[in-house]
Formats: structure tokens, C-alpha cells, sequence
């Protein structure tokens, strides 16, 4: 049958369409080859961002946003924001970490400034680590200053490891305490006609009271106090031997705050001084003229060196090592099915990271960084596979537990060598659940009504339009049972329990690090530092090692595009591009069209589907 011919107006659509496909094309292709040549130029005339690091300088530690294990953006990404102008709102953990310790051995490093006001979040096992970075730099006979305008207590526990604390007179330090409260949806659900069905294992597995119940579980509250509790005294404890003061009374003040600050006609900072919280209130220019006296001024303020330059500067300087390794695995955040991006936990990818580890003959032992509170028990069982897998191929492998280790964040875990928590670790809650809702009274209160036939009685049965049959609701609640059957099991076989030994400090409690050390779910007390020092010992490599992190490898336009963003090259193309163009590359849309370019392989044929759009 003969095709029917175009009509003009249809002619005249495709006609315009290909235009404005042509059009955008030239426009994107431009800009992209312009950032080219502007990466090329700053690279050849920034001189590779070359620097020198004089006597007497301070490194300053000021992380901007959510200290992390890992970014949770992509190199390129962070690289064009940088020359945009834009900050990254996340900071490493082992930037900060390489940061102190490396100063804490280089004489042109004379002491240490806290910036702590920055930080927007950090759990305590990372706060914890950090404070020990601080202690060994100051072991190694050098001082440390914090100066703050205002601090909440995580970031007050940082500063609190300074030699001298310096708080504005009109700031603020309250140390409150621990909380955790949550809202609860059962009425609301019930009002709208939605019924909840959940199954699960365990009367300490919370995660979904909150669409089952008005309130917290008695067996929730029991359990949150108890984990709580320990955490607050470790935080307690921890700020007590930095600051040279009794535990016991810094409780007693905080549970005295009201009548204490009565008393210092409601002035906080003046409170925090008296109550020996902060050594000095100062302005931010006396603060400076402080550092300046202790150190040696130039350019109207004191020598200084911000820590995100000086490990890059570090970087540089360091010839390439040849060492054996100890590759570290990080899985941060919730565990995913399937490949996930760096910065979160897919059971195909994290397992192939470890993978890749185990395959490498560089690599001599492995270190699994765990901050992850689960997920999806099947993702998590590929990565405790591969765990096993790596430690049956001859390699060590120890499991580091960060701010929390929990559930699924258990599961992959509980199969390393030697299990490592920070005492403030949040770990345990092995327990398995399953939440199912559906609306059909939902959809009666505006006339609509679901009905039809299915060849078997389990034909439609988790159609959320109709009510869930009990029979069905057995067959779920078997699989769970099975599920936590086999988390219990894992876990015995792990731990060299017995499985009614681990159910009676299972059932979906959870645990701080210190408690779950006693009850025999955690090995030894630590950081990553003593993780790692533990690793090279079962590889019997004694000191002669390096750590390297083994993570998703770069596309050539990341290494490309990374390579410029790691020194000072950034920015001089931020000097070189017109104000226009900056405020273009920090677009939302643009940056999803770079994000798509940064994939491309000079490998590989691609064919791309993409949107570039948004609905604002």
C-alpha cells in the first residue's frame, strides 16, 4: 500500500522540528567545546595549580555541609560547580582525616584552626574519629584553635578538642541531649481509607510502626532509651576528658540549663564561658589579631592554608607509591538493588567493588566501610557473598562500622575477619519486615469500585485496589519468617552462636557500638585507623602499606575533567569565564545535559533516550 504524502502543514512541523533539533545541538555543542578550550587554557597557564607551602602556617579545618563517607554527586558534576563559582556541600571524611594526620608530621604545619560552624550534619562515630585526628595532631606537640560564632553540639563536639576555644560574645553553645521523635500517620491513614498490613520479625523492628500506630511501641521507646543513653554518655565522656571536666557535673548543668541561664540574664555565650565550655569570648577580629600574634601575619590576616588545598598540595607532592595495598570498599547510605551510583550501596556494584578488590593482586586486604542503615535483603546478601567469597580467595577482610551499621548495613557486614564499631555506632536491628497497603475504601468514599476475575486466587492478589486476602497475608508473613530465619542463621554461623543465642539480641533491636561489643555482635572498638592497622596485620604486611579506595573508575571526561578541579586550575577558569557563563553552568537543566555528556565513552557507541527538562 502506497505511503500518503506529507501535507504541508505536517511538512512544515518536521521541517521546524529539525531546525530547532539542529539549532539546539549547534548551541550545546558550543558551549561544550568552549569549556574545553577553557579548561585547556587554565590548565596551561595555571601551571597545574603549582604551590608552595611556607613556614608557620595553619591549616584551617572549616567543612562546609554533610561530612560523608563518600560524594553522592559525580566528578564532574562537582568540578563544573567548582568553576561555577558553586561550593560541593558534602566533605569526605578521609579528606579530613589524610588532612590532620598528614599535618600533624609536616614542620611547615604549626597548628590547627576549628571553623566547626559549617558543618550542617555528621553522625557521632564520625565526629568521634575526627576528635581522635585532633588528639594526635596535638600529641605530636602542636595547638589547636577553635573559633565559632555559634555551635550546636555535634559541632561543639570538634571544637571541644582545641587547646582554646573562642566563642563571639553574642553567640551560642546548648547542649541539649539526644532525641527521637517521629510522626505517626495511623489516623490519617484510617481516615482516608488506606489499610496497612505489615509483617515482620521481631517486636523491636520500628522502622513501620508509624503507619500501624498513633505513637511509639512501648518495646520502641525501651529499646531507643537504651541505645540512646550510652551514646549521650559517650558524648558526654568524650567532651568531660577534652576539656579537663567531671562527666557527672557537665550532666548536672546541662539537666540545670533553665535556672543557669536565669542566672546569666539569658546570655549563652557568657554561660558557656562561665560554665568552662569555651575558654575566651572574642569577635571574629580579635579572634584573628589572636592568630596573628600566634603565628605570622600576611595579607592582613594570618598564614594559613584551608585543608581541602592542602591535601591536594599533599597529593602533589607525594611521589607514587609502589606499596601493597589495602583496598577500602565503602557502602554508604541505603543498600539498592541492582548498579548504583558512587556514594550509595547497589548490590550488583558494591559486589563488584569488592570484586574488583579481590581480583587485584595489589591489593593484599580489604577493608569494608560500612554507614548504611539497609535496605533490600537480597542486595545485601550478593555483598556478604562477595565478603565471603574474598576472605575464602585468601584475602583478609575487616569490617569498619561507621555511623551506623544496621539491618541490611548488619547483614553485609557480619561476615568480615573482625568487626570494627566506633563506640556510638549504631548497629544491630537484625530483623526482617514487609509493608503492604491498599485503598479500595479509599477509592468507595469517591464512587470507585475495582472487580474482575483471576485463574488462580493469588491472580491480583497484591493489587493495592483491592483488600488483601488473609491467606495471602500468611503466604507473606511465611517469606518474612524465612527471612529472619536466615538473617539469625547468617549471623550464628558468622559469630560461632547458636541462632537462639543471636534471636534473644535480635528481634530488630538496635544497638550502640559499645553495647553491641558486649553482647558479642561487634569484635573490637575503633575507627577506620584501627580497621585498617588491623587488615595489614592479618596480611602480615606489618607497616610497609598503603590504603587505597576502590571505587567505580572514572570516565576519560572525569579523569579529565577531575584533573582540573584538583588544583588551582579551577580556579583560574572561573577568572576566565564571563559572569553570563558561570551563572549558565550552574543551571539545574545544564548541568543534567554535562552529566549526560561525562558518560559518553570514546569506547563505546551510545544511543540516548533523555528529557531535558523539568517540571518546577
Amino acid at each position: 500500500m502506497a505511503e500518503k504524502p506529507r501535507g504541508v502543514f505536517a511538512t512544515l512541523l518536521v521541517w521546524a522540528w529539525s531546525l530547532f533539533n539542529f539549532v539546539r545541538r549547534l548551541v550545546f555543542g558550543t558551549i561544550a567545546l568552549f569549556l574545553l578550550l577553557v579548561f585547556l587554557m587554565a590548565w596551561r597557564l595555571g601551571g597545574g595549580g603549582s604551590g608552595t607551602l611556607e613556614e608557620r602556617t595553619a591549616l584551617v579545618l572549616d567543612p562546609r555541609g554533610s561530612i560523608v563517607e563518600q560524594y553522592s554527586s559525580d566528578p564532574a558534576q562537582r568540578a563544573l560547580a567548582s568553576v561555577a563559582g558553586q561550593k560541593t556541600r558534602e566533605v569526605q571524611l578521609r579528606d579530613i582525616l589524610r588532612a590532620i594526620d598528614d599535618a600533624a608530621a609536616d614542620k611547615r604545619i604549626e597548628r590547627l584552626v576549628i571553623e566547626p560552624d559549617g558543618i550542617a550534619s555528621a553522625g557521632m562515630a564520625t565526629l568521634h574519629e575526627i576528635g581522635a585526628a585532633i588528639e594526635r595532631f596535638k600529641a605530636a606537640g602542636k595547638d589547636v584553635v577553635a573559633v565559632s560564632n555559634s555551635m550546636s553540639q555535634g559541632q561543639y563536639l570538634l571544637a571541644a578538642h582545641a587547646n582554646r576555644i573562642l566563642l563571639h560574645p553574642d553567640g551560642d553553645l546548648l547542649l541539649e541531649g539526644l532525641g527521637r521523635y517521629r510522626t505517626y500517620y495511623k489516623d490519617a491513614l484510617d481516615w482516608l481509607g488506606v489499610d496497612v498490613h505489615l509483617f515482620r520479625v521481631g517486636e523491636y523492628k520500628s522502622y513501620a510502626e508509624p503507619y500501624i500506630r498513633n505513637d511509639a511501641s512501648p518495646e520502641s521507646k525501651e529499646a531507643d532509651l537504651f541505645w540512646m543513653n550510652g551514646v549521650w554518655n559517650d558524648y558526654l565522656a568524650e567532651v568531660a576528658t577534652a576539656r579537663k571536666l567531671d562527666a557527672k557535673q557537665l550532666a548536672a548543668q546541662i539537666d540545670a540549663f533553665p535556672s543557669a541561664l536565669k542566672s546569666a540574664n539569658g546570655d549563652l555565650a557568657k554561660l558557656a564561658l562561665d560554665s568552662h565550655l569555651v575558654d575566651q569570648l572574642a569577635t571574629h577580629d580579635e579572634a584573628e589579631r589572636l592568630l596573628i600574634d600566634k603565628g605570622v601575619k600576611q595579607d592582613n590576616s594570618y598564614r594559613k592554608i584551608d585543608f581541602r588545598d592542602y591535601v591536594d598540595l599533599v597529593q602533589r607532592e607525594h611521589p607514587v607509591d609502589a606499596r601493597p595495598q589495602i583496598g577500602i570498599v565503602v557502602a554508604q547510605g541505603e543498600i539498592l538493588d541492582g548498579d548504583q551510583p558512587a556514594g550509595s550501596v547497589g548490590g550488583e556494584s558494591t559486589a563488584k567493588l569488592l570484586r574488583r578488590a579481590r581480583e587485584n593482586k595489589n591489593v593484599k586486604a580489604v577493608v569494608l566501610r560500612v554507614a548504611s542503615p539497609g535496605g533490600s535483603a537480597f542486595a545485601s546478601e550478593l555483598i556478604r557473598r562477595e565478603v565471603e567469597l574474598t576472605r575464602a580467595a585468601g584475602k583478609p577482610v575487616v569490617v569498619s562500622m561507621g555511623d551506623v551499621a544496621a539491618s541490611g548495613g548488619y547483614w553485609i557486614s557480619m561476615d568480615g575477619e573482625t568487626i570494627f564499631a566506633d563506640p556510638t555506632t549504631i548497629t544491630g536491628s537484625i530483623g526482617i519486615f514487609g509493608l503492604f497497603l491498599d485503598f479500595p475504601k479509599a477509592l468507595a468514599k469517591i464512587n470507585v469500585h475495582t472487580d474482575g476475575v483471576g485463574t488462580t486466587a493469588l491472580a491480583g492478589a497484591l493489587d493495592p485496589r483491592r483488600a488483601l486476602d488473609p491467606k495471602v497475608g500468611e503466604v507473606i508473613q511465611s517469606i518474612i519468617d524465612k527471612g529472619y530465619r536466615n538473617f539469625i542463621g547468617k549471623v550464628a554461623a558468622a559469630r560461632k552462636k547458636k541462632p537462639e543465642d543471636i534471636d534473644a539480641i535480635a528481634r530488630g533491636r538496635v544497638w550502640s557500638g559499645a553495647q553491641a561489643k558486649e553482647r558479642g555482635l561487634v569484635d573490637q572498638l575503633g575507627g577506620l585507623r584501627e580497621a585498617t592497622a588491623a587488615a595489614a596485620k592479618s596480611a602480615n604486611l606489618g607497616d610497609n602499606y598503603q590504603v587505597r579506595y576502590v571505587e567505580k573508575s572514572l570516565s576519560p571526561w572525569e579523569k579529565f575533567i577531575v584533573g582540573l578541579s584538583n588544583d588551582n586550575s579551577a580556579r583560574f577558569a572561573q577568572s576566565l569565564l564571563p559572569e553570563s557563563v558561570r551563572t549558565l553552568i550552574a543551571q539545574p537543566d545544564v548541568q543534567s545535559q554535562l552529566k549526560l555528556l561525562r558518560s559518553l565513552d570514546a569506547n563505546k557507541v551510545g544511543v540516548f533516550a533523555y528529557c531535558f527538562c523539568e517540571i518546577r
